[in-house]
């Protein structure tokens, strides 16, 4: 907004009172204000739709793989029937489908047993926090018993020579 000199009275003083800084910055700051809540309304309502949109979506995911699932029985059923019309007994046959499932599943059980055993414990984590309540304990500025570690690009750095154990 451009603001005019105003004219002038006889006696020294402005016709109309110029508004000072104070209040210049105080209502920019009010603006300011506004528009950043305004913008973080939008940002909620733009969100809110695309999360409940990814949610049926990811529901319609859930359906179909519970439909696909159920369906698998029949496919199972018409193996074992198929085996019944190459001339093996129903029973039997319904027993080799049965057998083969049981060998998936047990060797899905071993991959998924091996997958497990590769996950890390959080070795750092858990160190820090049996440090913290050493580090909780106030000390006076510049009386510290070691350096604070930084951490960069995942990895603990020490200033200082002190070993720091992670």
């Amino acid at each position: 907004m451009a603001h005019s000199v105003s004219p002038t009275r006889t006696d020294g003083s402005s016709a109309a009172a110029e508004p000072s800084i104070g209040t210049l910055v105080q209502s920019a700051m009010a603006d300011v204000s506004t528009l950043v809540r305004g913008e973080i309304e939008l940002a909620k309502s733009e969100i809110g739709a695309s999360a409940k949109k990814g949610a049926i979506g990811g529901g319609m995911f859930g359906a179909a793989g519970v439909v696909a699932g159920f369906s698998m029985f029949f496919l199972f059923i018409a193996l074992a029937e198929g085996l019944t019309a190459l001339g093996v007994p129903r029973w039997l046959s319904y027993l080799i489908v049965w057998v083969a499932l049981i060998v998936v599943a047990g060797l899905l059980a071993l991959i998924g047993k091996r997958l497990i055993k590769k996950i890390e414990k959080p070795e750092r984590t858990i160190e820090s926090l049996r440090e913290l309540p050493e580090v909780m304990h106030r000390e006076a500025p510049g009386a510290r018993r070691r350096d604070v570690p930084t951490v960069s690009g995942g990895k603990v750095q020490l200033r200082g020579n002190g070993p720091y154990r992670v």
